[in-house]
Protein backbone atom coordinates (compact mmCIF):
# COMPACT_ATOMS: atom_id res chain seq x y z
CA UNK A 1 0.00 0.00 0.00
CA UNK A 2 2.60 2.69 0.67
CA UNK A 3 4.54 1.55 -2.16
CA UNK A 4 1.49 2.86 -4.16
CA UNK A 5 0.31 5.33 -2.31
CA UNK A 6 1.58 8.34 -4.36
CA UNK A 7 -0.49 7.06 -7.14
CA UNK A 8 -3.42 6.44 -4.78
CA UNK A 9 -2.87 10.00 -4.20
CA UNK A 10 -2.70 11.68 -7.46
CA UNK A 11 -5.78 9.67 -9.04
CA UNK A 12 -8.10 9.64 -6.06
CA UNK A 13 -9.70 12.61 -7.37
CA UNK A 14 -11.40 10.52 -9.91
CA UNK A 15 -13.03 8.77 -7.24
CA UNK A 16 -15.55 11.87 -6.92
CA UNK A 17 -16.25 11.34 -10.98
CA UNK A 18 -16.67 8.05 -10.29
CA UNK A 19 -19.49 8.79 -7.71
CA UNK A 20 -21.18 11.58 -9.83
CA UNK A 21 -21.69 9.57 -12.80
CA UNK A 22 -24.53 7.83 -10.75
CA UNK A 23 -25.77 10.68 -9.57
CA UNK A 24 -28.65 12.52 -11.40
CA UNK A 25 -27.27 15.94 -11.73
CA UNK A 26 -30.40 17.39 -10.42
CA UNK A 27 -29.60 16.11 -7.04
CA UNK A 28 -27.82 19.31 -6.14
CA UNK A 29 -27.31 18.44 -2.91
CA UNK A 30 -25.75 14.89 -3.18
CA UNK A 31 -23.38 16.55 -5.98
CA UNK A 32 -22.36 18.90 -3.14
CA UNK A 33 -21.90 16.69 -0.56
CA UNK A 34 -19.57 14.05 -3.05
CA UNK A 35 -17.60 17.29 -4.34
CA UNK A 36 -16.62 18.17 -0.59
CA UNK A 37 -16.81 14.81 0.66
CA UNK A 38 -14.52 13.70 -2.27
CA UNK A 39 -11.56 15.67 -1.82
CA UNK A 40 -11.05 15.07 1.59
CA UNK A 41 -9.86 11.27 0.31
CA UNK A 42 -7.21 13.00 -1.05
CA UNK A 43 -6.35 15.53 1.50
CA UNK A 44 -6.12 12.21 3.72
CA UNK A 45 -3.70 10.73 1.85
CA UNK A 46 -1.19 13.79 1.20
CA UNK A 47 -1.32 13.99 4.79
CA UNK A 48 -0.46 10.19 4.88
CA UNK A 49 2.01 10.73 2.76
CA UNK A 50 3.34 13.40 4.76
CA UNK A 51 3.45 10.98 7.68
CA UNK A 52 5.53 8.43 5.87
CA UNK A 53 8.23 10.89 4.41
CA UNK A 54 11.39 11.02 6.07
CA UNK A 55 12.58 14.37 5.87
CA UNK A 56 16.25 13.19 6.76
CA UNK A 57 16.53 11.62 3.54
CA UNK A 58 17.97 13.22 0.22
CA UNK A 59 16.12 12.54 -3.34
CA UNK A 60 12.87 11.27 -4.14
CA UNK A 61 11.06 9.00 -1.87
CA UNK A 62 7.33 7.18 -2.00
CA UNK A 63 8.44 6.04 -5.07
CA UNK A 64 6.25 3.89 -7.52
CA UNK A 65 8.02 2.98 -10.93
CA UNK A 66 6.16 0.43 -13.49
CA UNK A 67 8.11 0.30 -17.14
CA UNK A 68 5.59 1.84 -19.28
CA UNK A 69 6.73 2.69 -23.02
CA UNK A 70 9.70 1.09 -24.93
CA UNK A 71 10.79 1.72 -28.45
CA UNK A 72 13.57 1.92 -30.92
CA UNK A 73 14.43 4.94 -32.91
CA UNK A 74 14.35 4.42 -36.84
CA UNK A 75 17.81 5.04 -38.47
CA UNK A 76 20.13 4.88 -35.41
CA UNK A 77 18.55 1.71 -33.50
CA UNK A 78 18.57 3.48 -30.12
CA UNK A 79 16.47 1.62 -27.50
CA UNK A 80 14.39 4.41 -25.86
CA UNK A 81 11.85 4.10 -22.85
CA UNK A 82 9.81 6.12 -20.89
CA UNK A 83 8.10 4.76 -17.59
CA UNK A 84 5.34 5.52 -15.30
CA UNK A 85 7.55 7.05 -12.32
CA UNK A 86 6.04 8.95 -9.41
CA UNK A 87 7.54 10.13 -5.91
CA UNK A 88 8.01 12.95 -3.79
CA UNK A 89 11.12 15.15 -2.58
CA UNK A 90 10.56 17.56 0.54
CA UNK A 91 9.35 20.50 -1.96
CA UNK A 92 7.12 18.18 -3.74
CA UNK A 93 5.81 17.31 -0.59
CA UNK A 94 4.87 20.69 0.58
CA UNK A 95 2.99 21.88 -2.98
CA UNK A 96 1.44 18.40 -2.84
CA UNK A 97 -0.60 19.07 0.66
CA UNK A 98 -0.97 22.76 -0.73
CA UNK A 99 -2.48 21.57 -3.17
CA UNK A 100 -4.93 19.20 -1.46
CA UNK A 101 -5.48 21.79 1.16
CA UNK A 102 -6.27 24.02 -1.54
CA UNK A 103 -8.50 21.65 -3.61
CA UNK A 104 -10.43 21.03 0.05
CA UNK A 105 -11.52 24.79 1.05
CA UNK A 106 -12.02 25.45 -3.10
CA UNK A 107 -14.53 22.81 -3.19
CA UNK A 108 -16.57 24.36 -0.09
CA UNK A 109 -16.51 27.33 -1.88
CA UNK A 110 -18.04 25.56 -4.63
CA UNK A 111 -21.08 25.64 -2.54
CA UNK A 112 -21.79 29.49 -4.52
CA UNK A 113 -21.94 28.18 -7.73
CA UNK A 114 -25.84 27.69 -8.69
CA UNK A 115 -25.58 26.09 -12.51
CA UNK A 116 -24.81 22.49 -13.39
CA UNK A 117 -23.16 21.68 -10.51
CA UNK A 118 -22.53 17.69 -11.93
CA UNK A 119 -20.55 19.38 -14.97
CA UNK A 120 -18.48 21.67 -12.89
CA UNK A 121 -17.44 19.02 -10.19
CA UNK A 122 -15.95 16.57 -12.89
CA UNK A 123 -14.21 19.27 -14.23
CA UNK A 124 -12.61 20.38 -10.77
CA UNK A 125 -11.67 16.39 -10.00
CA UNK A 126 -10.11 16.35 -13.48
CA UNK A 127 -8.12 20.06 -12.77
CA UNK A 128 -6.89 18.44 -8.84
CA UNK A 129 -5.85 15.31 -11.05
CA UNK A 130 -3.80 17.26 -13.08
CA UNK A 131 -1.78 19.35 -10.32
CA UNK A 132 -1.32 16.66 -8.09
CA UNK A 133 0.47 14.70 -10.75
CA UNK A 134 2.75 17.50 -12.08
CA UNK A 135 4.38 18.14 -8.76
CA UNK A 136 4.62 13.86 -8.15
CA UNK A 137 5.65 13.83 -11.45
CA UNK A 138 9.84 12.19 -11.69
CA UNK A 139 9.95 11.89 -15.59
CA UNK A 140 9.14 14.71 -18.16
CA UNK A 141 6.58 13.22 -20.20
CA UNK A 142 3.97 12.59 -16.91
CA UNK A 143 5.01 16.45 -16.20
CA UNK A 144 4.20 17.42 -19.41
CA UNK A 145 0.66 15.26 -19.52
CA UNK A 146 -0.31 15.87 -16.50
CA UNK A 147 0.42 19.78 -16.94
CA UNK A 148 -1.81 19.56 -19.62
CA UNK A 149 -4.56 18.10 -17.63
CA UNK A 150 -4.63 21.58 -15.75
CA UNK A 151 -5.43 23.25 -18.79
CA UNK A 152 -8.42 21.70 -20.30
CA UNK A 153 -10.22 21.76 -17.31
CA UNK A 154 -9.52 25.43 -16.21
CA UNK A 155 -10.55 26.61 -19.76
CA UNK A 156 -13.84 25.29 -19.19
CA UNK A 157 -14.39 26.10 -15.81
CA UNK A 158 -13.76 29.79 -16.33
CA UNK A 159 -15.35 30.29 -19.83
CA UNK A 160 -18.87 28.21 -18.68
CA UNK A 161 -18.96 29.28 -14.70
CA UNK A 162 -17.45 32.63 -15.00
CA UNK A 163 -19.10 35.82 -14.81
CA UNK A 164 -19.31 38.56 -17.70
CA UNK A 165 -16.61 38.39 -19.75
CA UNK A 166 -15.35 34.76 -18.82
CA UNK A 167 -15.27 33.68 -22.88
CA UNK A 168 -12.69 35.93 -23.72
CA UNK A 169 -10.76 35.12 -20.05
CA UNK A 170 -10.91 31.63 -21.24
CA UNK A 171 -9.38 32.29 -24.76
CA UNK A 172 -6.93 34.20 -23.46
CA UNK A 173 -5.78 31.69 -20.37
CA UNK A 174 -5.99 28.86 -23.41
CA UNK A 175 -3.86 31.15 -25.89
CA UNK A 176 -0.90 31.69 -23.39
CA UNK A 177 -1.19 28.63 -21.65
CA UNK A 178 -1.58 26.92 -25.22
CA UNK A 179 1.93 28.78 -26.27
CA UNK A 180 4.08 28.32 -23.40
CA UNK A 181 3.05 24.47 -23.76
CA UNK A 182 3.72 24.36 -27.01
CA UNK A 183 7.46 25.43 -25.90
CA UNK A 184 8.10 23.62 -22.91
CA UNK A 185 7.39 20.43 -25.47
CA UNK A 186 9.87 21.52 -27.72
CA UNK A 187 12.50 21.65 -25.52
CA UNK A 188 11.43 18.44 -23.49
CA UNK A 189 11.31 16.79 -27.08
CA UNK A 190 15.00 18.09 -27.74
CA UNK A 191 16.66 16.67 -24.33
CA UNK A 192 14.66 13.26 -25.32
CA UNK A 193 16.24 13.11 -28.67
CA UNK A 194 19.65 14.40 -27.55
CA UNK A 195 20.29 12.73 -23.86
CA UNK A 196 17.77 9.79 -24.50
CA UNK A 197 15.93 10.21 -21.38
CA UNK A 198 13.22 11.75 -19.23
CA UNK A 199 13.88 11.02 -15.89
CA UNK A 200 14.30 13.67 -14.20
CA UNK A 201 16.72 12.63 -11.54
CA UNK A 202 18.93 11.41 -14.70
CA UNK A 203 18.50 14.34 -16.33
CA UNK A 204 19.82 16.39 -13.39
CA UNK A 205 23.32 14.54 -14.04
CA UNK A 206 23.64 14.05 -17.77
CA UNK A 207 23.20 17.66 -18.19
CA UNK A 208 25.63 18.78 -16.16
CA UNK A 209 28.42 16.85 -17.88
CA UNK A 210 30.63 18.54 -20.21
CA UNK A 211 29.60 17.09 -23.67
CA UNK A 212 26.74 18.40 -23.05
CA UNK A 213 26.61 21.19 -25.62
CA UNK A 214 26.36 24.56 -23.97
CA UNK A 215 24.33 25.61 -26.88
CA UNK A 216 21.88 22.98 -26.13
CA UNK A 217 22.03 24.09 -22.46
CA UNK A 218 21.58 27.79 -22.43
CA UNK A 219 18.28 27.23 -25.69
CA UNK A 220 16.92 24.59 -23.23
CA UNK A 221 17.05 26.99 -20.29
CA UNK A 222 15.99 29.62 -22.33
CA UNK A 223 12.60 27.77 -23.69
CA UNK A 224 11.87 26.63 -20.34
CA UNK A 225 12.29 29.87 -18.61
CA UNK A 226 9.83 31.29 -21.05
CA UNK A 227 7.00 28.13 -20.62
CA UNK A 228 7.15 28.80 -16.76
CA UNK A 229 7.16 32.44 -16.99
CA UNK A 230 3.75 32.62 -18.78
CA UNK A 231 2.67 30.05 -15.87
CA UNK A 232 4.08 32.34 -13.23
CA UNK A 233 3.50 34.67 -14.60
CA UNK A 234 6.47 37.53 -15.36
CA UNK A 235 6.14 40.92 -16.32
CA UNK A 236 4.98 41.09 -19.92
CA UNK A 237 3.45 38.06 -19.58
CA UNK A 238 0.74 38.56 -17.45
CA UNK A 239 -2.27 40.07 -19.00
CA UNK A 240 -4.09 36.93 -19.64
CA UNK A 241 -3.72 36.18 -15.58
CA UNK A 242 -6.01 39.60 -15.00
CA UNK A 243 -8.37 38.41 -16.71
CA UNK A 244 -8.69 34.76 -15.39
CA UNK A 245 -8.60 36.39 -11.49
CA UNK A 246 -11.92 38.65 -12.39
CA UNK A 247 -13.96 36.65 -14.55
CA UNK A 248 -13.30 33.05 -13.00
CA UNK A 249 -15.59 31.95 -10.43
CA UNK A 250 -14.72 32.37 -7.02
CA UNK A 251 -13.69 28.52 -6.28
CA UNK A 252 -11.95 28.35 -9.22
CA UNK A 253 -9.69 31.88 -8.60
CA UNK A 254 -8.82 30.21 -5.14
CA UNK A 255 -7.25 26.78 -7.20
CA UNK A 256 -5.47 29.44 -9.72
CA UNK A 257 -3.94 31.93 -7.60
CA UNK A 258 -3.51 29.61 -4.57
CA UNK A 259 -1.44 26.17 -6.93
CA UNK A 260 -1.47 26.73 -10.78
CA UNK A 261 0.27 29.67 -10.64
CA UNK A 262 2.91 27.53 -8.80
CA UNK A 263 3.07 25.74 -11.24
CA UNK A 264 5.43 27.92 -12.89
CA UNK A 265 7.60 28.48 -9.76
CA UNK A 266 7.90 24.77 -9.38
CA UNK A 267 8.59 24.26 -12.87
CA UNK A 268 11.85 26.85 -12.68
CA UNK A 269 13.22 25.71 -9.40
CA UNK A 270 12.92 21.89 -10.37
CA UNK A 271 14.50 22.02 -14.18
CA UNK A 272 15.72 26.06 -14.36
CA UNK A 273 17.71 25.90 -10.78
CA UNK A 274 18.04 22.05 -10.62
CA UNK A 275 18.91 20.44 -13.65
CA UNK A 276 20.61 24.00 -15.74
CA UNK A 277 22.42 24.89 -12.67
CA UNK A 278 25.54 26.64 -14.99
CA UNK A 279 22.67 28.82 -17.03
CA UNK A 280 21.01 29.06 -14.19
CA UNK A 281 24.52 31.42 -13.11
CA UNK A 282 24.96 32.83 -16.47
CA UNK A 283 20.87 34.56 -16.04
CA UNK A 284 20.41 35.27 -12.49
CA UNK A 285 20.58 38.41 -12.84
CA UNK A 286 17.97 39.00 -15.30
CA UNK A 287 15.78 36.46 -13.50
CA UNK A 288 16.80 39.00 -10.08
CA UNK A 289 15.98 42.05 -12.40
CA UNK A 290 12.88 40.12 -13.75
CA UNK A 291 11.59 39.63 -10.23
CA UNK A 292 12.19 43.91 -9.20
CA UNK A 293 10.44 45.00 -12.07
CA UNK A 294 7.27 42.26 -11.59
CA UNK A 295 7.19 43.40 -7.65
CA UNK A 296 7.17 47.03 -8.61
CA UNK A 297 5.07 46.97 -11.76
CA UNK A 298 2.39 44.63 -9.78
CA UNK A 299 2.30 47.19 -6.61
CA UNK A 300 2.25 50.41 -8.38
CA UNK A 301 -0.83 49.28 -10.94
CA UNK A 302 -2.37 47.58 -7.74
CA UNK A 303 -2.48 50.71 -5.98
CA UNK A 304 -4.55 52.31 -9.12
CA UNK A 305 -7.50 49.78 -9.36
CA UNK A 306 -10.84 50.25 -8.40
CA UNK A 307 -11.86 46.19 -8.42
CA UNK A 308 -10.91 44.63 -5.50
CA UNK A 309 -10.57 41.48 -7.62
CA UNK A 310 -8.03 43.80 -9.83
CA UNK A 311 -6.32 44.65 -6.90
CA UNK A 312 -5.69 41.08 -6.02
CA UNK A 313 -4.23 40.26 -9.43
CA UNK A 314 -1.74 42.96 -9.43
CA UNK A 315 -0.84 41.91 -6.40
CA UNK A 316 -0.39 38.51 -7.07
CA UNK A 317 2.03 39.82 -9.97
CA UNK A 318 4.44 41.61 -7.34
CA UNK A 319 4.37 39.01 -4.89
CA UNK A 320 5.52 36.29 -7.65
CA UNK A 321 8.24 38.78 -7.93
CA UNK A 322 9.40 37.86 -4.94
CA UNK A 323 9.58 33.99 -5.75
CA UNK A 324 11.87 35.67 -8.92
CA UNK A 325 14.12 37.29 -6.35
CA UNK A 326 14.51 34.53 -4.26
CA UNK A 327 15.94 32.53 -7.03
CA UNK A 328 17.85 34.98 -8.87
CA UNK A 329 19.63 35.52 -5.30
CA UNK A 330 21.30 31.25 -5.95
CA UNK A 331 21.67 30.81 -2.51
CA UNK A 332 20.10 28.84 0.42
CA UNK A 333 18.15 31.77 1.62
CA UNK A 334 16.79 32.91 -1.30
CA UNK A 335 15.56 29.88 -2.75
CA UNK A 336 13.85 28.53 0.70
CA UNK A 337 12.21 32.28 0.55
CA UNK A 338 11.41 31.57 -3.25
CA UNK A 339 9.42 28.54 -1.68
CA UNK A 340 7.84 30.39 1.24
CA UNK A 341 6.41 32.52 -0.66
CA UNK A 342 5.01 30.56 -3.31
CA UNK A 343 3.07 28.18 -0.62
CA UNK A 344 2.36 31.16 1.51
CA UNK A 345 1.23 33.79 -1.25
CA UNK A 346 -0.94 30.29 -1.78
CA UNK A 347 -2.67 30.67 1.62
CA UNK A 348 -2.96 34.00 1.60
CA UNK A 349 -4.43 34.66 -2.18
CA UNK A 350 -6.77 31.96 -1.64
CA UNK A 351 -8.00 33.10 1.26
CA UNK A 352 -8.56 36.97 -0.11
CA UNK A 353 -10.37 35.63 -2.70
CA UNK A 354 -12.75 33.69 -0.96
CA UNK A 355 -13.78 36.44 1.10
CA UNK A 356 -14.07 38.72 -1.97
CA UNK A 357 -16.29 35.72 -3.35
CA UNK A 358 -18.38 36.31 0.18
CA UNK A 359 -18.52 40.17 -0.27
CA UNK A 360 -19.97 40.23 -3.65
CA UNK A 361 -22.29 36.94 -3.02
CA UNK A 362 -23.75 39.74 -0.74
CA UNK A 363 -23.80 43.47 -2.72
CA UNK A 364 -23.18 42.18 -6.61
CA UNK A 365 -20.06 44.17 -6.65
CA UNK A 366 -16.39 44.16 -5.84
CA UNK A 367 -15.61 47.75 -7.04
CA UNK A 368 -14.24 49.68 -3.92
CA UNK A 369 -15.99 53.25 -4.61
CA UNK A 370 -19.33 51.29 -4.09
CA UNK A 371 -18.67 49.74 -0.75
CA UNK A 372 -17.46 50.83 2.34
CA UNK A 373 -18.73 50.30 6.06
CA UNK A 374 -19.35 47.02 5.90
CA UNK A 375 -17.64 45.95 9.01
CA UNK A 376 -20.64 47.33 10.67
CA UNK A 377 -23.08 44.85 9.38
CA UNK A 378 -20.07 42.18 8.51
CA UNK A 379 -17.52 42.41 11.32
CA UNK A 380 -16.92 38.49 10.82
CA UNK A 381 -15.77 38.70 7.31
CA UNK A 382 -14.31 42.57 7.43
CA UNK A 383 -12.37 41.27 10.02
CA UNK A 384 -10.79 38.31 8.47
CA UNK A 385 -10.19 40.55 5.17
CA UNK A 386 -8.34 42.63 7.46
CA UNK A 387 -5.92 39.80 8.91
CA UNK A 388 -5.38 38.47 5.38
CA UNK A 389 -4.62 41.85 3.95
CA UNK A 390 -1.94 42.10 7.10
CA UNK A 391 -0.98 38.87 6.04
CA UNK A 392 -0.35 40.18 2.79
CA UNK A 393 1.51 43.10 3.13
CA UNK A 394 4.25 40.88 5.22
CA UNK A 395 3.40 41.45 9.10
CA UNK A 396 5.51 39.64 11.73
CA UNK A 397 3.61 36.55 12.85
CA UNK A 398 2.13 35.93 9.53
CA UNK A 399 3.64 33.67 6.68
CA UNK A 400 4.35 36.27 4.26
CA UNK A 401 6.54 38.29 6.66
CA UNK A 402 8.66 34.95 6.80
CA UNK A 403 8.97 34.42 3.02
CA UNK A 404 10.08 37.87 2.15
CA UNK A 405 12.38 38.16 5.15
CA UNK A 406 14.08 34.79 3.46
CA UNK A 407 13.84 36.31 -0.34
CA UNK A 408 14.87 39.63 0.86
CA UNK A 409 17.97 38.14 2.91
CA UNK A 410 19.50 36.13 0.31
CA UNK A 411 19.09 38.85 -2.59
CA UNK A 412 21.06 41.24 -0.55
CA UNK A 413 23.96 38.95 -0.10
CA UNK A 414 24.51 38.37 -4.24
CA UNK A 415 22.60 41.87 -5.89
CA UNK A 416 22.33 44.46 -2.90
CA UNK A 417 21.49 47.22 -5.45
CA UNK A 418 18.32 45.24 -6.76
CA UNK A 419 17.19 44.09 -3.39
CA UNK A 420 17.54 48.15 -2.41
CA UNK A 421 15.34 49.12 -5.29
CA UNK A 422 12.82 45.76 -5.00
CA UNK A 423 12.32 46.88 -1.02
CA UNK A 424 10.53 49.75 -2.36
CA UNK A 425 7.56 47.33 -3.20
CA UNK A 426 6.88 46.21 0.36
CA UNK A 427 6.00 49.87 1.12
CA UNK A 428 4.12 49.90 -1.45
CA UNK A 429 2.33 47.26 -1.04
CA UNK A 430 1.54 48.09 2.79
CA UNK A 431 -0.35 51.01 0.92
CA UNK A 432 -2.14 49.69 -1.67
CA UNK A 433 -3.51 46.49 0.88
CA UNK A 434 -4.48 49.24 3.26
CA UNK A 435 -5.94 51.49 1.25
CA UNK A 436 -8.24 48.87 -0.75
CA UNK A 437 -9.49 46.99 2.94
CA UNK A 438 -9.62 50.37 4.84
CA UNK A 439 -12.11 51.83 2.32
CA UNK A 440 -14.13 48.62 1.44
CA UNK A 441 -14.67 47.87 5.43
CA UNK A 442 -14.78 51.28 7.46
CA UNK A 443 -16.31 54.44 6.87
CA UNK A 444 -19.96 55.18 6.73
CA UNK A 445 -22.29 52.54 6.42
CA UNK A 446 -23.87 52.50 3.34
CA UNK A 447 -28.21 52.54 3.18
CA UNK A 448 -27.94 49.31 0.42
CA UNK A 449 -25.82 47.45 3.04
CA UNK A 450 -27.69 47.86 5.77
CA UNK A 451 -29.64 44.61 5.71
CA UNK A 452 -26.08 42.32 4.68
CA UNK A 453 -25.83 38.85 6.64
CA UNK A 454 -22.68 38.41 8.22
CA UNK A 455 -20.42 35.22 8.00
CA UNK A 456 -22.27 31.73 6.96
CA UNK A 457 -22.00 28.26 8.83
CA UNK A 458 -20.24 26.61 5.78
CA UNK A 459 -17.72 29.71 5.33
CA UNK A 460 -16.11 29.62 8.48
CA UNK A 461 -14.19 26.71 7.04
CA UNK A 462 -11.90 28.09 4.57
CA UNK A 463 -11.51 31.38 7.02
CA UNK A 464 -10.65 29.72 9.93
CA UNK A 465 -8.21 26.95 8.49
CA UNK A 466 -6.43 29.36 5.89
CA UNK A 467 -6.06 31.74 8.38
CA UNK A 468 -5.05 29.31 11.10
CA UNK A 469 -1.91 27.77 8.55
CA UNK A 470 -0.86 31.46 7.74
CA UNK A 471 -0.15 32.14 11.58
CA UNK A 472 1.40 28.92 12.05
CA UNK A 473 3.58 28.95 9.05
CA UNK A 474 4.18 33.03 10.69
CA UNK A 475 4.72 31.58 13.95
CA UNK A 476 6.72 28.56 13.39
CA UNK A 477 8.41 28.57 10.08
CA UNK A 478 9.97 25.14 10.91
CA UNK A 479 6.90 23.39 9.76
CA UNK A 480 7.64 24.66 6.38
CA UNK A 481 11.51 24.61 6.44
CA UNK A 482 11.91 21.11 7.42
CA UNK A 483 9.84 19.49 4.69
CA UNK A 484 11.59 21.84 2.51
CA UNK A 485 15.23 21.77 3.75
CA UNK A 486 17.13 18.91 2.10
CA UNK A 487 15.36 19.98 -1.51
CA UNK A 488 16.75 23.35 -0.96
CA UNK A 489 20.09 22.11 0.32
CA UNK A 490 20.56 19.59 -2.75
CA UNK A 491 19.81 22.24 -5.01
CA UNK A 492 22.25 24.83 -3.71
CA UNK A 493 25.21 22.36 -3.65
CA UNK A 494 24.11 21.34 -7.27
CA UNK A 495 24.38 25.36 -8.26
CA UNK A 496 27.84 25.71 -6.13
CA UNK A 497 29.20 22.74 -6.94
CA UNK A 498 28.16 23.71 -10.84
CA UNK A 499 29.15 27.21 -10.54
CA UNK A 500 32.65 26.88 -8.34
CA UNK A 501 31.12 28.41 -5.64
Amino acid sequence: MIENMITWLVFSPLLGILLLLFVHRENERLIKAIGIVATLIPLALSLMLLRFFDFNQEGYQLTHTVPWIQFTLPGTGQALEINYELGADGMSMAFLVLTTVISTLAAVASLYIKQRLKAYFILFFLLMTGMLGVFASMNLFLFFIFFELTIIPMFFLIGIWGYVERERAAYHFLLYNGIGSAVMLVAFVTMFMNLGTLHIPTLTEWLAQPFVPQGLAAGLFLALLFAFGVKLPVFPLHSWMLKVHVQAPPAIVMIHSGVLLKLGAYGLIRLNMGMLPAQMEQFAYLIALLGVVNILYGAVLAFRQRDLKLVLAYSSVSHMGIVLLGMGAMNYSGLQGAIFQSVSHGLISALLFFLIAAIYERTNTSMIPELGGLAKNMPVICGALLAAGLANLGLPGMSGFISEFLAFLGIFNTYPALAAVGVLGIILTAVYVLRAVLLTTFGPAKEQWAGLKDVRGFEYVPITVLLGLIILIGAYPSVLGETIHLSVETIVHGLLARIGG
